[in-house]
């Protein structure tokens, strides 16, 4: 006779602290990391600019998002059995954890992502546009997406996609929809012949820690268990981020003759956003040449995108988190193979018997996750700008700062 399933309380108690942790990645983490790294007088601009999505995404979570990205559905969209997480009850399971720990967990997931394109449009955006963005995107790119990948009947998911913590979920779809925004709403004044320095490097730096920290929870989370993939998944995370600070950093130092603070902690974010999607599925010596790779391939997207594109994505999501996400998720394709020595994963996905059938569906979910948050973020930014007579600040607003133009406050009083 078969057992009723039980509540596991280590893997409980392991949830509910990864949850904790990505939650400490936005807020604090990610809104320390980029209000440091814009003028002063947009500082709080970004800081409420990331805790009001924060509570935005909560809520919608709560009403129906929770419900479209993890409820059975069809392969492309969940259905609206949890809407209002009504079904779910104290004594309700997710495997062997709470199913509300589950949707507290997703949820944090769900908060970020949107956070992280504000990097984007920073110092430029309105607080109106940025708001019923961030609302629009979440239910037209992220819950789609993320069904596709992580639900059961996820028609990405079925067919093997590897994607362990959001390389295509998170980093993809904001990194992509960062440079859409960035060109649709255009480049800040004086961009690119005014120097535009960070105004608080002790501040980014502060963050850049908290993130790094906070990443335990979204990757070894991700094992959903106190086990050993949970473990590897630690220990591979902060052998990426290692690397790719150090890759930054030694690339800066050549090419520049100095190594600069925002380089090291830049490379280790993209470490950090490279190993997510492979960070359940390979060993160390994977997670080293990834951080490598991350750190090398990133900085260089930096100088393309914005020294010979000459496109104003502030805070340098596409080229980080966009380009660190497929090269990730490919990768993972690469490293899970348990015949590559003391580089071997842990396997490919089932059914799947060969590194070129598993590239294959590698690159399938990043072409397809790419193209289609292009596209859409495309369509929400114009509906947008509709709704809110433009999606930027005036020209005067912009040149005063968001701070007191649109929240009449001072980040710092000295």
């Amino acid at each position: 006779m078969a057992q009723e399933p039980t509540i596991n309380s280590a893997n409980t108690a392991w949830i509910l602290t990864s949850t904790a942790l990505v939650l400490f990645m936005t807020l604090p983490g990610l809104a320390l990391f980029y209000g440091g790294l814009v003028r002063v007088k947009n500082i709080l601009s970004v800081l409420m600019q990331c805790f009001a999505i924060a509570c935005l995404v909560s809520i919608l979570w709560l009403i129906a998002g929770y419900s479209l990205a993890f409820g059975t559905g069809n392969a492309w969209i969940g259905d609206f059995s949890m809407v209002f997480m009504a079904s779910i009850t104290e004594d309700a399971l997710s495997g062997d954890i709470p199913l509300s720990l589950h949707a507290m967990y997703q949820m944090t997931f769900a908060i970020i992502t949107p956070a992280l394109i504000v990097g984007a449009f920073a110092e430029r955006m309105k607080f109106s546009s940025m708001l019923i963005f961030s609302a629009l995107w979440l239910f037209a790119v992220y819950i789609p997406v993320c069904h596709w990948v992580w639900s059961g009947s996820g028609w990405l998911y079925n067919k093997g996609l590897l994607d362990f913590a959001g390389g295509t979920v998170v980093h993809i779809t904001a990194g992509v929809a960062a440079l859409v925004a960035a060109v649709v709403i255009g480049k800040r004044n004086g961009f690119p012949t005014t120097a535009m320095p960070p105004h608080n490097m002790t501040m980014t730096v502060t963050g850049a820690g908290m993130l790094w920290v906070g990443w335990f929870g979204f990757n070894a989370g991700s094992a959903l268990a106190a086990n050993g993939n949970a473990a590897m998944a630690m220990l591979v995370t902060h052998i990426s981020a290692a690397a790719g600070a150090l890759a930054w950093m030694a690339i800066e130092w050549m090419r520049f003759r100095k190594p600069s603070v925002l380089g090291i902690v830049t490379g280790m974010v993209a470490g950090l956003g490279t190993i997510t999607p492979a960070s359940g599925y390979v060993g160390p010596g994977g997670a080293l040449v990834i951080g490598l790779l991350a750190g090398i391939i990133c900085f260089v997207m930096t100088q393309l995108v914005k020294r010979v594109w000459k496109i104003d994505d502030s805070l340098d999501v596409f080229p980080v988190h966009g380009i660190g996400g497929v090269l990730g998720t490919i990768l993972a394709g690469v490293f899970a193979s348990t015949e590559l020595g003391t580089f071997s994963g842990q396997g490919f996905a089932s059914g799947i018997n060969s590194m070129s059938e598993q590239l294959g569906v590698q690159l399938l979910g990043v072409v397809v996750t790419f193209v289609y948050t292009a596209i859409v973020t495309y369509i929400l930014l114009k509906v947008t700008g509709v709704f809110t007579s433009g999606l930027r600040v005036t020209k005067e607003e912009e040149t005063i700062g968001l701070d007191l133009s649109l929240h009449e406050e001072d980040g710092y009083k000295l």
